[in-house]
């Protein structure tokens, strides 16, 4: 019965709210193409789920044509959540959404829509700043992050910004270069450095 209500919400009240945004619906994705950006949002069901108890979270993702082009990948047409190259659970783009939500026998869908939709509505906003392939790599930056270090510098170097890549090389210095494993980013990140004939300068 609660999983019939889990279809109904997708079927019923997420489908019509995201297909408004020009989302379409495969499965439990919702994807909506713009250029060379693909906008997703999956909806996950837990692997603890039971007859009474049936959770689930919305995993945001952006999937890059030119990204993919950098990881010398076949572009995708469809990808996965999991194959974006931008990836975050709801509730660390919509502070005030939770990263899980639960249909219970107790459950009162309205309220549970108040705090869903609402966060999906926020995430489109957020996914209408995420332009382009930089627009994902700024976001890393700004961390600053690992995840696509390596596809950032490509990029931000293939473009010509040296200032922008020695800040974000400094930046993950600043954050890492204390732990073990740095010696072996420094060394990819200089590799990608020399590619373009550029100095590495730590």
């Amino acid at each position: 019965m609660l999983q019939q209500l889990f279809n109904e919400l997708i079927k019923q009240d997420v489908k019509p709210f995201l297909s408004n945004y020009g989302y379409t619906k495969k499965s439990l994705n919702f994807s909506r193409k713009a250029e060379e950006l693909i906008y997703m949002f999956n909806f996950q069901k837990s692997s603890g789920n039971s007859a009474d108890n049936v959770m689930f979270y919305v995993n945001c993702g952006i999937y890059s044509a030119e990204l993919a082009q950098i990881q010398s990948k076949e572009i995708l047409t469809a990808p996965l959540e999991s194959e974006c190259h931008f990836r975050a659970r709801i509730g660390e783009i919509a502070r005030a959404v939770p990263d899980r939500f639960a249909v219970t026998p107790d459950t009162n869908r309205v309220e549970l829509l108040e705090s869903l939709l609402p966060g999906l509505e926020d995430v489109i906003h957020f996914y209408d700043t995420m332009t382009s392939a930089r627009s994902i790599v700024d976001y890393y930056i700004s961390g600053p992050f690992l995840h696509l270090s390596e596809e950032s510098f490509h990029l931000l170097l293939k473009s010509g910004d040296v200032t922008a890549a020695n800040h974000y090389l400094k930046a993950l210095h600043g954050k890492y270069g204390a732990e073990h494993r740095w010696t072996i980013f420094e060394n990819k990140y200089k590799a990608i450095f020399d590619t373009y004939g550029v100095k590495f300068d730590m």
